[in-house]
Formats: C-alpha cells, sequence, structure tokens
C-alpha cells in the first residue's frame, strides 16, 4: 500500500458543501447560517468545489482540518437524521 498525496480540506469548506449541496439551501441561508457574506461563502464554495475536483481528478486523498471531537460528529450526525 502507499500513501496517497492530500488534499485539505478546512471545516469552513465542508460545513459551506453540506449547508448547499447536501441541504440545498440558497447561498443567502447558508451564508446567514454560517455567519458570513453570501460572497464569501461563495469564495468558500468555489475553494473547496475546486479541491474536491482535484482529488478526484488526480487520485488524491482528501483530509478534513479541523477539530472535530465525538460530541461534533455525534450532533452533526443527530441534526442530518433530524432533516431526513
Amino acid at each position: 500500500m502507499y500513501a496517497l498525496e492530500e488534499i485539505e480540506l478546512a471545516l469552513d469548506e465542508v460545513e459551506a458543501m453540506r449547508l448547499t449541496d447536501v441541504e440545498d439551501l440558497y447561498q443567502a441561508e447558508a451564508a446567514e447560517r454560517m455567519g458570513v457574506s453570501r460572497q464569501t461563502l461563495g469564495n468558500i464554495i468555489a475553494r473547496a468545489h475546486k479541491k474536491v475536483a482535484l482529488a478526484i481528478m488526480q487520485g488524491k486523498a482528501l483530509r478534513i482540518s479541523g477539530v472535530c471531537t465525538p460530541e461534533v460528529v455525534a450532533a452533526a450526525t443527530a441534526e442530518a437524521e433530524s432533516t431526513e
């Protein structure tokens, strides 16, 4: 087995993609939830989508950076399940 090169996704990039791509929120609503301007959210999403595309096209691993405790994972999972 060999180690893949990694592309790092920041937590704000993951959250922006979750809100817009998974939850199907408009950028204005997603930006409000994240506490940023719509323009900033658009920049975050563009950056995240480019990283994901590069990882797919170049066969690289995606690594999510930031603090992610079991409590954060449980809360995010519960929120996602409550919207299904």
